[in-house]
């Protein structure tokens, strides 16, 4: 089975920046040019970029939608993005701009049916986001805990179409604690769908762990600040990966 590295941008204000726990205040600023750090991961061998817009996790619509189209166009691999996509209209947005995956999150939980929708007319563009605080499926851009159980928000979408359950253990994220390989591989085996692992990569031993339990259905791991520390090296990443 195939394994792939994601490198991150995440975008506040038209920055690329990394989060602390899914938190807005606790922002870390990397680049005021998110194409040329896109263009930075393409010629080090990357192949999927991911992408969030931070700003329309929070505000529930897409936001930086002309920052975005720079990034498309300087990475020559696939962009997958999340954030505030919460209707078909955004959907549909994205998707003319060249994004090639859209991350659905609170409206998986809040608005199955769209999402279904979404899977059906755009077969394998679709990536369900289940962010868990507490092993509980959290929303609105992590702001809110909801009392449904990762796996059960999974299950919902066993059969819809969609491409792959991307797992974050908000607790982690940006913290480089290492990943939460336990809950992982727990929601792999717990559902049928794919699982990208994100939150909390360290360095290469997380790449190792991941690696050797993806038969179980993982297949990815989005990397941010581990790489923009200089924690991680893309092409090792990369090499480990292949």
């Amino acid at each position: 089975m195939s394994f792939t590295i994601f490198p991150a941008i995440d975008l506040k204000s038209g920055q690329v920046v990394r989060l602390a726990e899914g938190d807005m205040a606790r922002a870390t600023i990397y680049s005021d040019d998110p194409a040329a750090q896109a263009a930075v991961f393409s010629q080090g061998g990357a192949e999927w970029l991911h992408v969030v817009d931070l700003d329309g996790a929070f505000a529930g619509r897409s936001v930086n939608g002309d920052v975005v189209a720079r990034i498309v166009a300087a990475f020559a691999g696939k962009v997958q993005l999340g954030g505030g996509i919460r209707d078909m209209a955004a959907v549909e947005s994205w998707f003319a701009r060249g994004v090639t995956r859209a991350v659905i999150g609170t409206a998986a939980l809040k608005d199955p049916d769209f999402v279904k929708a979404a899977a059906k007319a755009y077969p394998d563009r679709i990536v369900v986001a289940v962010d868990a605080k507490g092993g509980m499926v959290a929303t609105e851009g992590w702001a809110e805990a909801s009392d449904m159980p990762v796996a059960d928000l999974a299950r919902r979408f066993e059969d819809a179409g969609v491409a792959a359950v991307l797992f974050t253990d908000v607790g982690r994220d940006g913290l480089l604690k290492g990943v939460n390989l336990e809950a992982t591989h727990a929601l792999a085996k717990a559902q049928t769908l794919p699982v990208i692992a994100s939150g909390g990569v360290a360095g290469e031993a997380d790449i190792h762990a991941l690696k050797a339990i993806a038969a179980d259905g993982i297949v990815g791991v989005i990397c941010g600040r581990a790489i923009y520390d200089g924690r991680l090296d893309l092409g090792r990443a990369l090499a480990i990966a292949a």
